[in-house]
């Protein structure tokens, strides 16, 4: 089996944001999440719970953010 880029979820004091996903986004985190847990034996009780992860280790895989972040580069204004 593919070793996947995602390892158990940690528990953190979330906040909430609200966002819609394409139907074909979902079902691709639906099927990444069943396949993380059958990978780490840890039930996946909400494939929404992988999103934060995912977000995180896409943007520590990014190597300009850390570069921009590390110089303390920010958006320019209206650029968010």
């Amino acid at each position: 089996m593919a070793k996947l880029k995602l390892g158990a979820i940690h528990d953190d004091k979330p906040i909430n944001i609200t966002h819609e996903l394409p139907a074909s986004v979902h079902r691709d985190l639906v099927a990444y999440a069943e396949i993380l847990a059958h990978e780490t034996q840890q039930p996946i009780g909400d494939p929404a719970k992988l999103i934060a992860p995912m977000l995180a280790r896409f943007m520590a895989a990014d190597r300009s953010f850390r570069k921009a972040r590390r110089a303390g580069q920010r958006p320019a204004e209206g650029q968010g």
